[in-house]
């Protein structure tokens, strides 16, 4: 990747790093109490909301069956709206029995388990824990006096500052080099459609193989393409990092070379896979 890299991406991570944060003067100090106070403060809010959400009842969606439905346009127009603006919403028979089935799962559901809940939210905020302290710069992260208050969402005013500074910089360095990207692939005067065979974000690699052709072979249910099989013709590896299958399509770059093309794609991972293929032609298909 020229544009697009791994660095590139870690800066895009760090554009909101003071998100989420307030000032708590007692963050300045490492102090277990606080600690302990703010953690049950927190853990309370979760289990609450935790628990309306299992108690919500199916049957509110049955509501939408039977509805009279109006027109956006005449809805906001303000003009007389008259029968012929407005339909009677009736429920597919499909639907009904999806929404009756989690009516029936939701009676038949044992009580709110709080300790399970608990037990998640721990788990999940030791691993916040350690994200934070793996990712935050070095510069800040030696400031701060427990990052485990800091995971709770506490820091102190100087702190947030600085993050909002960090977090401002990253966000003109991304831009900067998405601009420089845009402009790059728009200087290698490749046509839209053979831009959008190479459209993979979000799908998982399932298969690569190489032979003659190279093929790869995608999941593209979280994707937004409805093809699922890459073909790169007379490919030669120029590079081919960690481990491609398995992965998720991030981002690509597309270079017009003699005779081809030259496809860099990013893919997420840790570390992130990285492979480069220099081909004659890219065939896209739904198999």
């Amino acid at each position: 990747m020229k544009y697009l890299t791994k660095e590139w991406y870690e800066t895009c991570q760090q554009t909101g790093l003071h998100f989420g944060l307030r000032v708590h003067k007692g963050a300045a100090s490492l102090d277990e109490a606080l600690f302990q106070r703010l953690y049950k403060r927190k853990e309370k809010e979760h289990i609450k909301q935790e628990r309306e959400i299992y108690d919500t009842d199916p049957r509110f969606m049955l509501e939408q069956d039977g509805q009279v439905m109006t027109r956006a346009d005449k809805a906001f127009s303000g003009e007389e709206i008259t029968a012929e603006d407005q339909m009677v919403y009736h429920m597919p028979p499909e639907e009904r029995a999806h929404i009756e089935k989690l009516i029936a799962e939701y009676d038949a559901r044992p009580a709110f388990d709080e300790k399970q809940c608990k037990d998640k939210y721990k788990e999940a905020m030791e691993w916040n824990f350690r994200y934070h302290a793996e990712k935050l710069p070095a510069e800040i992260l030696e400031q701060i006096a427990d990052i485990r208050v800091f995971a709770l969402g506490y820091c102190t005013s100087d702190v947030l500052r600085q993050l909002k500074k960090k977090s401002a910089e990253n966000t003109q360095e991304m831009e900067r080099i998405g601009q420089d990207y845009r402009e790059a692939m728009l200087d290698q005067n490749i046509a839209d459609d053979v831009h959008r065979r190479v459209q993979f974000h979000d799908c998982q690699v399932t298969k690569l193989l190489h032979s003659d052709n190279l093929v790869i072979s995608f999941d593209n249910r979280g994707g937004f393409t409805e093809i699922n099989k890459l073909t790169l013709t007379a490919p030669e590896i120029v590079k081919q990092e960690g481990e491609i299958v398995g992965s998720h399509w991030l981002y690509q770059e597309l270079y017009g070379i003699d005779q081809g093309y030259e496809l860099h794609v990013l893919l997420d991972g840790e570390p992130m896979p990285e492979l480069i293929v220099r081909c004659t032609d890219i065939i896209a298909e739904i198999e």
